[in-house]
């Protein structure tokens, strides 16, 4: 696995910006698959072989999800999110 694998950096901030108003529920839906399958592969590839910006950045994103009650329960919540189901 390599760091060409992941989900571009480009498209992760460009993600962020854009509120979530202007997203369509596909949109919502696409970018939390997106995310789920790109923190597997953060979680499968050891960070001895990733690139320095991708170890530096995975090490990041754990410690928000570990601040944040764990990935699966983020996770929950953005399908949630994007589906309309918050209460």
């Amino acid at each position: 696995m390599s760091d060409s694998m992941r989900k571009d950096f480009s498209d992760k901030a460009q993600e962020k910006i854009t509120p979530d108003s202007t997203k369509s529920t596909q949109d919502k839906v696409k970018e939390t698959v997106t995310d789920t399958g790109d923190r597997v592969a953060r979680g499968v590839q050891p960070d001895s072989d990733k690139g320095g910006a991708q170890e530096a950045f995975d090490k990041t994103q754990r410690a928000h999800d570990n601040n944040n009650g764990g990935a699966a329960s983020s996770i929950g919540d953005k399908v949630k999110n994007a589906l309309g189901m918050n209460n």
